[in-house]
């Protein structure tokens, strides 16, 4: 039999309580019908792409719609609501975004 690595090295992520997000006035509610309505066919990727840097990236499953680069101390929010209004320029105005290439 092969002898397999086990996987370890990771810390376990805590799940958030329920109190502590409701109670907390850092996390924001956020309204994004165009990243909603896109993931029933599509996909949103968020992520670090090497040199770039944190990256977020909207494909309608044929087109790149959006690939935004994450600005200097833009929340994880404020990156999301960018995707959204990009969503919706490439939607409505055949409006590509590309911040990466």
């Amino acid at each position: 039999m092969e002898h397999r690595r086990k996987p370890g090295g990771r810390k376990p992520t805590r799940s958030l309580d329920r109190k502590a997000v409701t109670d907390n006035s850092a996390i924001v509610s956020l309204s994004l019908p165009n990243i909603a309505d896109l993931i029933t066919y599509g996909e949103i990727t968020v992520g670090v792409l090497d040199p770039v840097g944190c990256v977020a990236v909207a494909t309608d499953g044929h087109n790149s719609l959006a690939m935004l680069v994450r600005r200097q101390d833009e929340t994880l929010a404020q990156l999301l609501a960018r995707l959204d209004q990009a969503i919706d320029k490439a939607l409505t105005e055949n409006i590509y975004t590309d911040e990466i290439n």
